[in-house]
């Protein structure tokens, strides 16, 4: 009996350990516009009428060799992703986002990791 529980507590101790990373996103947000790999304003909405489009930055950290996904969605769709390889242990990546005046409404940007687990959830509204 002692083995077996011995050896469901190290199964599962395997499973978690295999499917969790030691990294995180740092930072994730919203913003007009990206300056020398940093964000200029952070926002969690946007008028159609003053902006066309709008971006999202996030800041990874001890996710070196992993590849991380961008995913944009638009009314429970998927509207775009893009995937990045994190070349080092403090990383930071956008990706942007044109929008038309029809797309209004919320918008939400996953983060995912390379098993398409999340990382990170933001979303914005485009009034």
């Amino acid at each position: 009996m002692r083995l077996i529980i011995k050896s469901l507590i190290f199964s599962a101790a395997l499973v978690l350990s295999n499917s969790s990373l030691a990294g995180e996103v740092s930072r994730a947000m919203f913003t007009i516009g990206v300056d020398d790999r940093e964000p200029v304003i952070m926002v969690d909405s946007i008028d159609h009428s003053s902006y066309t489009s709008i971006s999202f930055f996030t800041e990874l950290s001890d996710l070196g060799g992993h590849n991380v996904t961008h995913q944009w969605s638009f009314n429970d769709q998927v509207m775009f992703e893009k995937t990045f390889e994190v070349k080092g242990d403090r990383w930071r990546v956008w990706t942007s986002k044109t929008l038309i005046p029809s797309w209004t409404g919320s918008w939400t940007v996953n983060v995912l990791d390379d098993d398409r687990v999340l990382l990170s959830s933001k979303s914005f509204e485009y009034q």
